[in-house]
């Protein structure tokens, strides 16, 4: 497959100088990074092709060439490899982001991110709201206000590597760049470590964040916080804070998606005779209108009286299951009365269809295994 322009590639025209070649290939790193698109294939290959082309028109002779001949005087004069010298370019101009520092610049690294588990009731999880929450974090040392160094003096140049951060070692014909066990990277070595910090400039502490929780969140959502994670090593960016949303079980109501689910005992008269019934809602209580003759399990749908997704859409109804309650602590009058109707009932079958049905069931089936 032929390659792409390596003006077009960056988004520049030819004659741009190096200051504009440079920050045309900083933005596309920046864009797409292996470490800020992980398992992102296509975006991998953008970033090496950006890396190629700034490889060649960073470098006067081989831009000249390029200008001249395009890829096919590259490939002749190289070869038909692919340029060389990828890493330290991408150190030089992207070492004080992403961790180079083989050309004068000590290594950063990106903090590590955070996880929080946010409990919420479901009211607050449907409607949303506003929360601050307390996590534990690398603060600034005290001690010595964040240097690293009991006297507060700035740090000195590791003299191991230089202050690249890295140093060479030699495995037989191979050259192998590594970190610098000396200064482990920082370029830079403190002669009095605070005692409080070890000379790393952070404790341990915490801080109290601020979040906002939108309206329709459930139990699992994430929240993400660019930038409150931990601390970067050597000014290398925060990471991020992930609050993870769980909503408690509550008293009254379930929730699947956008509807809710609730249980509503209804006692023998109503549930034979028919009537209304107040039920609750997370908007206040509504009036539920029962049949007569409503059997046990039956279910009823209240439209629009359940939740709104945080995703969007409509809004979910609220579903209430009726479940008929049998009489208890009855006076001998109550009993007496409750006697006569049952025997009034049981002289009809008429009376208890479902009943009759199962009996007749029973019968066949008795009837079958004799």
């Amino acid at each position: 497959m032929s390659k792409r322009d390596y003006y077009e590639v960056l988004g520049v025209n030819q004659g741009s100088g190096s200051a504009d070649l440079k920050k045309a290939y900083r933005r596309l790193a920046m864009k797409y990074h292996p470490d800020r698109n992980p398992d992102d294939a296509a975006a991998e290959e953008k970033f090496k092709e950006a890396k190629e082309a700034y490889d060649v028109l960073s470098d006067p002779q081989t831009k000249a060439t390029y200008d001249q001949y395009g890829h096919a005087g590259l490939d002749q004069t190289r070869g038909g490899g692919s340029p060389g010298g990828m890493g330290d370019i991408f150190d030089s101009v992207f070492g004080d982001i992403f961790g180079g520092g083989s050309r004068g610049g000590s290594r950063v690294y990106r903090g590590s991110d955070l996880s929080y588990d946010l409990d919420l009731s479901l009211e607050d999880a449907v409607s949303g709201k506003e929360v601050k929450i307390k996590i534990p974090n690398l603060v600034e040392c005290g001690s010595c206000e964040g240097t690293g160094s009991r006297s507060k003096q700035p740090p000195v140049q590791c003299q191991t590597c230089g202050g690249v951060g890295q140093v060479r070692a030699q495995q037989g014909f191979f050259s192998v760049q590594q970190t610098c066990p000396h200064c482990r990277g920082a370029g830079k070595t403190i002669a009095d470590p605070c005692r409080s910090c070890n000379g790393s400039g952070t404790v341990r502490g915490s801080k109290t964040i601020s979040v906002k929780v939108p309206a329709g969140v459930d139990n699992g959502d994430r929240i993400r916080l660019s930038g409150e994670g931990e601390r970067g090593q050597n000014n290398g960016p925060s990471g991020d804070l992930y609050v993870n949303v769980v909503v408690k079980k509550h008293a009254i109501f379930e929730r699947d998606n956008t509807n809710l689910h609730c249980e509503v005992p209804i006692d023998f008269g109503i549930a034979t005779l028919g009537g209304h019934l107040e039920v609750p809602t997370l908007e206040g209580r509504v009036s539920l209108k029962i049949p007569s003759e409503t059997q046990s399990g039956a279910s009823f749908r209240l439209r629009g009286k359940g939740v709104r997704s945080v995703r969007g859409g409509g809004v979910g109804d609220l579903i209430c299951k009726v479940a008929i309650e049998t009489p208890v602590g009855l006076t001998k009058k109550q009993k007496a009365l409750l006697q006569e109707l049952t025997e009034s009932l049981s002289s009809n079958t008429k009376h208890s269809p479902r009943a009759k049905t199962w009996l007749d069931g029973v019968k066949s089936f008795f009837d079958e295994i004799m």
